[in-house]
């Protein structure tokens, strides 16, 4: 179904020359980078999970260490979800790599390994929102299918000059519309990179190099002056700031406790340091609280590091101190004793691999 405002919105907008115009460019300037050496869906279903919230330069060297040791679906399908964190480990956002092995294994389970090449039954798979699935049909399959992210919808308010706030749920509604009216229907791969390509590399957020844009005649924005003035997103909620502290407790033979995080909510299922949090418990009682949680007796030393971690919804403030365990038992179900050595094969976040600096 046609939506009657991008209609509107692509009166006399040459669309023909703008994809020809597009592509061109993407075919000559395009980046090499490791998922366009070829066009394996399951390849490109990674490379757009891990790329999500995260820069290319930093997932090019994870991108290529998950492939040698992920390299096929069954492969990713039958691994344990704690080899699949490890791998993960410093990419953020770990509930995508959870995703992505669930989905996968659906994959592997009901469609005999083979990625689907359909919306349905791509969209329905765990983790595989409209823009990831756009982008696998698009690029691995060539099927023309919108794939729009804020990098996308960006680059079209910039040429179309489109007033939306891009942060509505409806706004994306208009520019997946746009996408099913302009793709070239002979080149979809070509023609949904070139636009992300185009927004990573030169219809930049702050400071757009328009005299190198390759469409910049089609530039409605560029023709009033108005490329800095758009898009137009609504601000986000203020991050709320949460205090811990976080403790490095050590016992007689030099290993450490580390506790896995439970397996729903902020980052399931990796391994951290004993946290107390500030906001529900006086610091004075640091002694009591750690006895209650973990049934070990501790004496504390000074606070060694304080640093500070931006979730997208949430700031964690961190006061790390150290410990010596002197008597009692281990009580935590999901806490463990482990050595220097079998830190480093477990999969922690980033703030805690900040502070496993101090130990190794």
């Amino acid at each position: 179904m046609k939506n009657e405002q991008s209609i509107r919105i692509l009166e006399g907008f040459d669309k023909e020359q703008f994809q020809q115009d597009l592509i061109h460019w993407f075919q000559q300037e395009q980046r090499e980078l490791p998922w366009r050496q070829d066009q394996d869906p399951y390849r490109v279903w990674v490379s757009e999970i891990m790329l999500q919230q995260t820069r290319v330069d930093t997932v090019i060297p994870y991108f290529n260490h998950f492939m040698e040791k992920f390299p096929t679906p069954d492969a990713l399908a039958e691994a344990d979800e704690q080899d699949v964190l490890k791998a993960w480990e410093g990419l953020g956002y770990y509930s995508r790599a959870r995703n992505l092995q669930t989905a996968v294994r659906e994959v592997v389970d009901s469609y005999d390994s083979k990625v689907p090449d359909n919306e349905k039954e791509l969209g329905a798979l765990k983790g595989v929102g409209p823009y990831t699935r756009g982008a696998i049909l698009s690029i691995a399959y060539n099927i023309p299918s919108p794939a729009v992210d804020g990098n996308v919808m960006r680059v079209l308010s910039r040429i179309l000059m489109i007033e939306d706030d891009i942060a509505k749920p409806a706004t994306r509604k208009i520019f997946e519309s746009i996408i099913r009216e302009t793709i070239s229907e002979e080149n979809p791969s070509a023609f949904n990179q070139g636009l992300m390509e185009l927004g990573a590399i030169v219809c930049t957020p702050k400071n757009p190099s328009c005299m190198l844009c390759p469409v910049q005649e089609h530039c409605r924005a560029f023709h009033e002056g108005k490329e800095k003035e758009l898009p137009i997103k609504s601000s986000q909620k203020k991050q709320k700031r949460v205090p811990y502290i976080v403790v490095l407790v050590q016992d007689g033979i030099g290993r450490y406790v580390v506790q896995k995080r439970p397996d729903e909510g902020l980052l399931a299922n990796m391994w951290q340091f004993p946290m107390m949090p500030l906001h529900e418990y006086d610091r004075n009682k640091i002694q009591q609280w750690f006895h209650h949680e973990y049934g070990i007796d501790v004496s504390f030393g000074t606070t060694m590091d304080t640093l500070k971690h931006t979730f997208s919804h949430v700031i964690w403030d961190l006061e790390v101190v150290t410990g010596v365990a002197q008597n009692g038992t281990l009580e935590h179900e999901e806490a463990r004793f482990v050595t220097k050595e079998e830190l480093q094969q477990l999969p922690f976040p980033v703030s805690h691999q900040k502070i496993m600096k101090h130990i190794l």
